[in-house]
């Protein structure tokens, strides 16, 4: 096991406890250095059902022949940042652009008198039809997940043995799902301490990293709101103000569940770690689709947030060349 400091990755201003360790035992050896010119690092946010956009993200990528080093990912962004480096993309996308609201339903496992909704069984034995037994020795290039210790509250980034494990334990939305135990951690969702882990990216020294933040069009930034006389109003268009995000008639008015409010206090808390993190450590391009219409829990949307990462990849490719020439 290694301790690191994230501050002294970058600011040394904080204090931040990070451990590098391995879903399956013995403890993980340190984190390798690849070379630093074998492409971007990937920094895969986190951001439930809105993370079908990072398949998008990859097929432009792909499309463009620009070379990715390393991944690094929290929670949906670990999933998907996974299954793209154990080769299994497209078993990922086909996936997802098949769920309805009716198979989502059936894959979800009730988990009475357990510490998750849902425990999550279904999802891995759906994973195992295709990543049983890889690990991370198998991925075609470096691969890091994060997830958070509940009883410490440390950041881990798991780095070796099961696969499946790492992403499970970097996507256990506390209360949702079920904690994972590795080496006797119990691990949950990493957007809890590093939603979109551009540090973790830092750490392999590659020389251009690229976030993709889910969360960027999802709140108001600056203002603090005192009274409900206080909220812009609607223009004379029918738009409304910066500051507020209309989701539409339905979630407005839609009273929302326990389930819901715990994914929408999670989403907001995931927003403002990673307006933190990404300020006092930016990466060298930041992708932010805007997915704020698509709710956290709304996974048969695959199509419309996939197709929103394409092209907003696609409206950057030019800049992105560009810093790879300076860098080159």
């Amino acid at each position: 096991m290694i301790m690191l400091d994230w501050a002294s990755l970058r600011r040394k201003q904080e204090n931040r406890q990070v451990d590098v360790v391995s879903p399956a035992p013995p403890a993980v050896d340190p984190v390798p250095a690849p070379n630093p010119r074998n492409g971007i690092a990937l920094a895969l946010g986190g951001g439930a059902a809105r993370g079908w956009a990072h398949i998008g993200v990859l097929r432009a990528l792909e499309e463009a022949r620009i070379p990715i080093g390393m991944i690094a990912g929290t929670s949906i962004g670990a999933l998907v940042g996974g299954c793209y480096l154990a080769g299994k993309l497209d078993e990922l996308e086909e996936f997802a652009r098949s769920l309805t609201k009716r198979r989502i339903f059936g894959l979800l496992d009730i988990n009475f008198g357990g510490s998750g909704l849902f425990g999550g069984m279904k999802l891995t034995a759906r994973m195992e039809e295709h990543l049983r037994d890889v690990t991370f020795d198998d991925l075609s290039k470096p691969f890091v997940c994060v997830a958070a210790e509940i009883r410490t509250g440390h950041e881990i980034w798991l780095s070796s043995g099961s696969l499946i494990t790492a992403m499970r334990a970097s996507y256990a939305l506390p209360g949702v799902f079920e904690p994972v135990t590795c080496n006797g951690r119990v691990l949950v969702d990493g957007a809890l301490v590093n939603p979109v882990p551009v540090s973790a990216c830092r750490s392999y020294e590659q020389p251009l990293v690229m976030a993709v933040n889910l969360h960027y069009d999802l709140f108001g930034r600056a203002a603090v709101i005192k009274h409900a006389a206080d909220m812009p109003k609607e223009t004379e268009d029918g738009e409304k103000a910066p500051l507020v995000v209309d989701k539409g008639p339905h979630e407005r008015n839609h009273r929302l569940g326990i389930t819901g409010v715990m994914v929408e206090a999670f989403n907001i808390i995931q927003d403002r770690i990673s307006r933190a993190r990404m300020a006092g450590d930016p990466p060298d391009l930041s992708l932010q689709p805007k997915l704020g219409h698509i709710g956290l829990t709304e996974f048969h949307r695959a199509d419309e947030a996939i197709a929103i990462g394409y092209e907003t990849t696609q409206a950057r490719l030019s800049e992105l060349d560009r810093i790879i020439a300076v860098l080159g």
